[in-house]
């Protein structure tokens, strides 16, 4: 399935709220340096829909809060 995520890096707590059936507003504690939010986002989504790391890929948006994001469940 194919999301539309809104990123909110460097957040005190880690949650994912669903806004509608394909967008989701993931905060994420890691900072926008080196990608590590980009890789702590697609560890918090795999933990919230059940599935390995390696399921969720990043399609859009790797320098941007709005992504593409791939999830395969």
């Amino acid at each position: 399935m194919r999301l539309r995520v809104k990123v909110k890096p460097s957040s005190k707590r880690e949650e994912v709220r669903k806004i509608s059936e394909s967008e989701y507003e993931v905060r994420v504690g890691a900072p926008p340096e080196g990608g590590r939010a980009n890789e702590r986002l697609r560890e918090i989504l795999a933990d919230f829909f059940g599935v390995s790391k390696g399921r969720v890929r990043i399609l859009k948006g790797t320098t941007s809060r709005v992504k593409l994001v791939e999830v395969d469940c």
